[in-house]
Formats: C-alpha cells, sequence, structure tokens
C-alpha cells in the first residue's frame, strides 16, 4: 500500500511538472510526501508478534529465522514456559525419612534412590521404564568416576526427567578422610556433573553412609541435602546368580516399609527387574511415591 501511494503521488508529481516550471514547486511537495512515507515506516512502533515478543513492523520471520512461526529454524519453541517449580510439602528428618511439612500433606510416601551408577544403559533404561509407568520420581546417586567414564548415560538419566545426586567420587568412606579429600570427593562431582548436564546435584549420600561431620559440613556448604536412607533393599549382598534375586528385594523393602521410608536400592539388573512388581506392592500399600524436587534442602 506504502508503494502504490508512493507511485501515485510521483506520477502527479511529473504531470505537474510538464505543465511548466511554475509546478516545480508540486513535484518538490510529492518526493517530500514519499520520504515522510518512508520515515513513518522505519519508525512505526512494535507490535506483538503473538508470544509476548516485540517484532517491528514489516519486519518478517524469515528475517528472525525462524520461517515466521515463533520459533527457531529446527522447530524448537525458545517460548515454551519453563518447567512450574514443584512445591516444597516434605522435609527430611533426623532418621533420614520424608516428613510432610503439613499435615494436609499426604504421609504414606517413599522416597525411591539408586546409588552407585551410571553404569548400563540396559539397566537404567528399565528402571526408568518401570518408573515413568508409576509416574515416580527417584534420586540416582552417582560416583564421579563413573560419570568421567560414561557422561552420555548421566545424559540419559537427566534427558529422561530423573533427579541426580552426588555419591562422590570415587565411592571410598569419607569418615575418617582429611577434609581436602572430602571436599575434593564431593566437589568434583558436584562440577563434573554441572559440567555434562548443566546444573549440579543437590542431594548427597555418602558412600556406605559414612560421611562423617565433615562430609556433614562440606555437603551443607554446597547446598546439598546430606542423607543417608532409612530402608535398605539389601539388594548389593546379593549373588548375580540368584534366580530369586527381584522376589528378595521386594521382601526386604516390605518388610522395612513405613511411612517416609527412604529407600536404598541400586543400579543391578535385578534390582530392575523387580522394581515394577515391588512400585505395584507399594500402591496397594496405599503408598505414592515422593518428588525428591518437593522435598527441602536442610534437615529439621
Amino acid at each position: 500500500m506504502v508503494r502504490k501511494t508512493a507511485a501515485l503521488l510521483l506520477m502527479t508529481a511529473l504531470l505537474l511538472s510538464a505543465c511548466g516550471g511554475k509546478d516545480e514547486a508540486a513535484t518538490k511537495k510529492a518526493n517530500t510526501a514519499v520520504q515522510q512515507q518512508d520515515e513513518t515506516k522505519e519508525k512505526a512502533p512494535a507490535k506483538p508478534n503473538g508470544n509476548g515478543a516485540n517484532q517491528a513492523a514489516g519486519e518478517t520471520g524469515a528475517e528472525q529465522g525462524n520461517g515466521g512461526s515463533g520459533q527457531p529454524a529446527g522447530g524448537e519453541s525458545t517460548n515454551d514456559a519453563a518447567p512450574a517449580a514443584v512445591p516444597l510439602k516434605y522435609h527430611m528428618n533426623k532418621a533420614y525419612n520424608i516428613v510432610p511439612n503439613d499435615e494436609g500433606t499426604e504421609k504414606k510416601v517413599v522416597l525411591l534412590t539408586f546409588d552407585d551408577g551410571p553404569k548400563k544403559a540396559e539397566w537404567i533404561n528399565g528402571l526408568i521404564d518401570t518408573l515413568d509407568k508409576h509416574h515416580a520420581k527417584a534420586i540416582f546417586f552417582v560416583n564421579g568416576y563413573r560419570v568421567k567414564e560414561n557422561p552420555e548415560l548421566l545424559k540419559l538419566i537427566h534427558d529422561r526427567g530423573q533427579i541426580v545426586g552426588n555419591h562422590s567420587w570415587d565411592h571410598i568412606s569419607l569418615r575418617k578422610e582429611p577434609e581436602a579429600k572430602v571436599r575434593q570427593q564431593i566437589e568434583d562431582v558436584q562440577n563434573i556433573v554441572k559440567a555434562t548436564i548443566g546444573e549440579a546435584p543437590v542431594f548427597f549420600r555418602p558412600p556406605f553412609g559414612e560421611g562423617g561431620d565433615i562430609g556433614k559440613k562440606v555437603a551443607k556448604e554446597n547446598g546439598l541435602l546430606y542423607m543417608t536412607w532409612s530402608n535398605g533393599s539389601l539388594d548389593w549382598t546379593m549373588k548375580s546368580k540368584g534366580k530369586d534375586n527381584p522376589q528378595q528385594v521386594i521382601q526386604n523393602v516390605m518388610d522395612q516399609l513405613h511411612a517416609g521410608s527412604n529407600i536404598l536400592m541400586h543400579e543391578l539388573p535385578w534390582t530392575a527387574e523387580a522394581l515394577d512388581g515391588l512400585l505395584t506392592k507399594l500402591e496397594s500399600k496405599g503408598y505414592s511415591f515422593v518428588d525428591p524436587r518437593s522435598i527441602e534442602l536442610e534437615m529439621r
């Protein structure tokens, strides 16, 4: 429309100019009008593009590199809403149980955790497939040396929506180690996990449950909730050829079951095999699975 108007004004000016020199002023007037039209176009106010961002009048999606769809090339939207924050409904007590913050919050919950990974994609996928089936989240406590060997397995856990925890670098008892050693064991894991998946853990479990006072101090300084467990599956004591391992894992957990159980399991094939049966039994007893992100990072 702007171009058509400009063309008409120019044509009018030329016709007037052809009528005699006395109409030279009309030509100048027409040219001034065209210039004003162009300036108006350039100074047009920004307008919403449908997703909250401002887009100048006349700017196309192609100029933004997104084909005009409001998305970057490749189809991934940069305007998707960030995941909603999970409300903090629980805390951990000194017995490492999960406790509701308020009376109206469900008490019959358990926390699911898996230590000593990441090891194998097959085991990880088996565990997470079952967690997804039961709409459950768990903490995967990882060792730094394993992450260094297989960073893609850490990404697998994270990309599939599960939570990564810190289990020290070398899986050694920290109780009698000097502070410098303890700090290195914890902080090196923080660093490699952050470098690999873009965020550092907020949960720490010392190997063998032996962190000592120094381990607790260093964990707190790094913004980590220190925990051991309150319900052990004993899956780590089982022999690889034990045919009844999956059933024994289930039985061990159920024998210790109580509200707020912090269940210790491991990234092991028989645990992956047992998990569906275990979660089904827990649900049949009226238990649900606490989202680790809903737990406060201060013990009380």
